[in-house]
C-alpha cells in the first residue's frame, strides 16, 4: 500500500531532511477517516560496547511505509478489509517533533474530529510549546 502527498507517491527517497508527517487515511467504501503523525526514523539507545563508557545511538527507518494508524478500530478493519480498501495521504511534511504535534492538532480540530460520525479519532492530545514551531 502507498502513501500519497500532493496527489503523488511518496517513497522513503522522498524523505529527504524530514522528521515526521500528518497523516490522513480513509476508508473508500465508507469514507470514515483518521488523522494522525507518525515519525520517519526511530532512535534507540543501546549499551556501550565493551569497554567503552558511552551508549551507542542506533537510527533506522520506522515502520511508516506499512502503518495504518494507532486506532484499534481502524486497524481490525484494516486486517478484516485489507489495505487496499484504504486510501493513505500525507497532509503535511514537519522538520521537527513540535511541528508534527501541532500540525496534527491542528488538522484534528479542522476536520473537527471529535463531533464527527465520519471519523475514527477518539481523541486529541497536544502540548506544544511556541518554540516548537520555529
Amino acid at each position: 500500500m502507498t502513501w500519497f502527498y500532493r496527489g503523488e507517491p511518496f517513497t522513503s527517497d522522498d524523505i529527504s531532511a524530514y522528521h515526521s508527517f500528518v497523516y490522513k487515511i480513509t476508508d473508500k467504501e465508507t469514507g470514515r477517516f483518521y488523522v494522525g503523525k507518525k515519525i520517519f526514523f526511530s532512535t534507540r539507545k543501546l549499551p556501550p560496547l565493551k569497554g567503552q563508557k558511552r551508549k551507542r545511538t542506533v537510527v533506522k527507518e520506522s515502520d511508516w511505509l506499512s502503518y495504518f494508524g494507532s486506532n484499534e478500530t481502524l486497524k481490525a478493519l484494516v486486517e478484516k478489509h485489507g489495505s487496499e480498501r484504504f486510501r493513505r495521504e500525507i497532509l503535511h511534511l514537519c522538520k521537527s517533533k513540535g511541528e508534527a504535534s501541532f500540525m496534527e492538532a491542528y488538522e484534528q480540530f479542522a476536520h473537527d474530529v471529535l463531533r464527527r460520525d465520519d471519523c475514527f479519532n477518539d481523541w486529541i492530545i497536544v502540548k506544544v510549546h511556541r518554540k516548537h514551531l520555529k
